[in-house]
């Protein structure tokens, strides 16, 4: 033998040998991958309250000046007094006088009461009223995975994707998993 064969051969052997040894390796150290089968958000609702105002046009009662309608009943009272002396023929029937100025003091009063309550002005106002917006957050994500025919589940941070690594035959969660469990961590 030459001996370039002998170094060629050598050669070979050791390619030959390092590659069945990585191979042997690559089968007996199982898959690198999970595959994912679900991903399914985990939601949580987020209250946001909020102030919502609008101007309205309301109807207020003006104050009342005369709360105990004082000028409405003694107008009443001189008219109904007159009236009275008028239908009493004159001067000396006190009792028509009497009787007229106190009917026309109850109508004054009365007449001066219901013109108050129609005494009104209108303004506008604003109301306001506390309204909720709720929106969806989502704060992690349960993943059904598979690794070979064993099947598990994990809460993680993030989407995965269509794979998670395996380091060792566990799950390399590079985040970090939310809450996990599974059959094979």
């Amino acid at each position: 033998m030459n001996k370039s064969m002998l170094i060629g051969t050598i050669f070979g052997a050791g390619i030959a040998t390092a590659a069945g040894g990585f191979a042997g390796y690559q089968m007996l150290s199982g898959p690198e991958y999970a595959k994912v089968v679900a991903v399914t958000p985990v939601t949580e609702s987020i209250k946001t309250p909020r102030e919502e105002c609008v101007d309205k046009v309301v109807t207020r009662q003006e104050p009342i000046k005369d709360t105990h309608k004082i000028a409405g009943t003694v107008l009443g009272a001189v008219a109904g007094g007159l009236l009275g002396n008028a239908i009493g023929g004159g001067g000396k029937n006190t009792a028509a006088k009497v009787a007229g100025a106190a009917v026309g003091g109850y109508a004054g009063n009365k007449t001066q009461g219901k013109m108050q309550e129609g005494d009104t002005y209108q303004t506008t106002e604003r109301v306001c009223n506390t309204v909720v917006d709720v929106s969806e957050r989502t704060v992690a994500y349960d993943v059904d995975y598979r690794i070979g025919e064993v099947p598990g589940e994990v809460r993680m941070d993030h989407d995965p994707g269509d794979t998670i690594p395996l380091q060792d035959g566990k799950l390399a969660i590079a985040r970090g998993p939310v809450s996990a469990g599974s059959a094979t961590n």
